[in-house]
Order: structure tokens, then sequence, then C-alpha cells
């Protein structure tokens, strides 16, 4: 690392990150080069960001030639890209329309919006562990104690119940205008939800016309082996809510509805300066390109259930969760060294990016576009840290 990164990261910015002592310059597929032209292997992606790898070459193509024609414009006008971005995603998922965002969390202020407007009020169920981001809205539908402390008091209407079929089916009645879940709850550790559990929230929605609402901003987009995580399951949500891997490292989410939020919103219920721009929303039809292919689809369920394999038989994990290339490591807790530390020697000893979510447990986000020496070259490298010699 630079000596004035460091510096500019001490004195120049808010400490809101707690980032690892490594400034990284480059990247291509699943290596990672930093300053001092060392290779990494990533299996991590920017936080499942850059799914199809970094600088895959359609995606750098796609922005590379927008960016020469027109950068932004904003809302006002109409621009190509977007609109055949919106098209692709509605007509691959639920049918309807898509509205732009930036981020994640700013897709999910948009759809909670959507089923309130829809409802004209109402509560909005989530479930415990459950993560949807970090601003006021987001964030007061992510039961999680460290998060929301800080920043109370939070909006009112909200309520977490446990992830079972028999708790949403209670706390869903008359007053509840959404429900929002996700498939597989990524940030607090790789959980899959029951299939019987997407089932009950399905069915007590459609008794008293809530929406439902799957949170796919890390699930989605092929990272499970299918384009969509909802798919597994067969339950279909009313509205969708896409980001991270979407823009192949730009920053852009999408809410996509179904025939009855189509129309979800009218002029001027909401906006966003930046959101849907014809740099990001290009880098999204390249990225569409890239994770629908079925071949690449199919290659990540079926790498991904032996990658699991691998996983579990390292010494001193105890569980392995999760599908696809979204897979959480759980260490078994008697050892002394708790995964954040694992995670700065992955780093420093093995120059492996991987993640922690807990003290025990590692997530595991490799590209879909890895190739099978580089898995087993991770998991060689992970072997290695949690081998006890």
């Amino acid at each position: 690392m630079t000596k004035f990164v460091r510096a500019f990261d001490d004195s120049g910015l808010v400490p809101a990150y707690a980032r690892q002592p490594v400034e990284f310059v480059r990247g291509l597929g699943s290596a990672l080069w930093d300053v001092d032209g060392i290779e990494y292997l990533d299996l991590q992606t920017g936080l499942a960001v850059n799914s199809v790898g970094h600088c895959h070459p359609r995606v750098v193509e796609a922005i590379r030639h927008q960016a020469a024609q027109l950068i932004h414009v904003g809302n006002l006008f109409h621009t190509g890209p977007g609109p055949l971005l919106a098209r692709r995603l509605a007509e691959s998922s639920l049918g309807g329309r898509v509205h732009f965002a930036n981020s994640g969390t700013e897709a999910n202020e948009a759809a909670i919006k959507m089923a309130r407007k829809a409802k004209q009020g109402g509560d909005v169920i989530s479930v415990h562990r459950g993560f949807h981001g970090r601003t006021y809205g987001s964030l007061s539908a992510t039961p999680q104690e460290a998060k929301q402390a800080p920043f109370a008091p939070l909006v009112p209407g909200f309520f977490a119940v446990a992830p079972t079929a028999e708790a949403l089916t209670a706390a869903i009645d008359e007053r509840t205008a959404a429900v929002i879940l996700e498939p597989i709850q990524g940030e607090s550790g790789v959980y899959e939800l029951d299939a019987d559990v997407l089932r009950a929230a399905r069915e007590a929605c459609d008794r008293v016309g809530a929406a439902l609402i799957f949170d796919e901003v890390q699930v989605g987009l092929g990272r499970t082996g299918t384009l969509w995580a909802y798919e597994h399951s067969g339950v279909v949500p009313d509205l969708m809510t896409v980001a991270k891997a979407l823009g192949g490292g730009l920053p852009i989410g999408a809410v996509i509805t179904n025939e009855r939020f189509a129309a979800g919103f009218e002029a001027g219920d909401h906006g966003s300066t930046f959101a849907g721009g014809p740099v990001p929303c290009a880098a999204g039809l390249a990225v569409l390109d890239v994770v629908s292919d079925p071949t690449m689809l199919t290659r990540v369920r079926d790498r991904g259930a032996q990658l699991r394999e691998q996983l579990a038989e390292l010494p001193g994990v105890v569980e392995v969760r999760g599908r696809g290339f979204m897979l959480a490591v759980e260490l078994d807790p008697s050892r002394a060294e708790p995964a954040t530390a694992l995670v700065g020697r992955a780093l420093s000893e093995e120059r492996l990016v991987l993640n922690a979510t807990g003290p025990t447990t590692l997530r595991i986000l490799p590209a879909l576009t890895i190739t099978d020496a580089e898995l087993d070259e991770g998991i060689a490298r992970l072997a290695r840290l949690l081998d006890p010699k």
C-alpha cells in the first residue's frame, strides 16, 4: 500500500470501513494485483458485485462504447440502454416493469414505497437474520440490533419475526402492506429460507392483499445456479430487488415488478438523479448476456455442489451452507482464531481474498466465471490456513 493512500484513508475519510492493509490496482477475471504487483486469488468478488469477474471484456467494451457516446442526461429525457435493460429484466422474471436505483438499499426503499402506496399504508414484515440495507427504510427492515441501535428511532411500522412458516402466517394480517425476504440470507451468514417458509409468505400475502418482496440483491443474477434464486422454490414474488452484480462493478439497482405493480409509481412519486443512467445500464445489458448462459448456470449449480463437498472436508469446518457460488463455511467455535483474523491471514500469507460474516463464519463468493483450476487452488490455500499444524 502506498503511503499516500494509507495517509488519505487515515486523515481524509470517515472511518466507516474496516479496510484490509492492501491497495489493489488491477483485476482480471478472478485475479487481483496490488500496488507492488503481487497477485491474489479473489473468492469474495467485491461482495458478489464482480460476479462475471474483474474487467470482463464484454462489460468493459459496453462501458467504453457507451461512455464515448453519452454518460448522463438524467431521467427527464429518454436514453436507449435503460429501457432495453428494463425489458430484459422483466421478461426474464416477473413480467411487469422496472424502476431503477443506484444500489440495493435504494431498490429496497423503492419496493417498500410501492407496497405501502398500493395498500395506502401498512406494516412491513421481515424475518430475523435478514439484511436489506442501511438507509432508514431498509435498515428498519433489518432486525439486527448492532446495526439499528446507533440510529434510532427508526421508521415505524416495521416488524420482524422468526424465519418460519408458522411465524409468518401468524404475523401477516390486513394491516400488512409487504413482506420482504431474502431467499438466501447473505450478510448474516448464508442461511437459505426453506421453500415452505416462502410458500407460507406467498399464501398469507395473497390472503390479505400484501406485496411479497424478494430481496435478490446478493443472491440473484446466476449466483445460485439459476438466473433468479426464487426459481429454486417456484415461489414467485410481486416485487424483486436486484443490484450488486447487475452493473459488473458499476453502481446500479432495480425493482422488478409483476403486472399488478407495473404502475406502482406515478410521475413525481419517487426519483433519483443518477438511477438508470446509460453507462451502468449498458454494463447491465452485457452482464445479462453473460449470466443468462444456460451452460454457465448449469456449471454454477454442479461445481457449486462439488465446492460444498470440498469445503466440508477441510480441517475445522463443521458446516457448509448455501447454493451454487454463494456459500458459507462454519468453523469449529473452539478454534482460538476468529474468522476475521483468518481473513487477514488469508490475505497476507496465501494471497487469498475472503470475507467473514461473523466470528466463526467465512463467506465464499467466487466469480461465476472462475475456472476449476482456480477453485482448486483456492481450496488448497484455505486448507493450509485451516491446518492446525
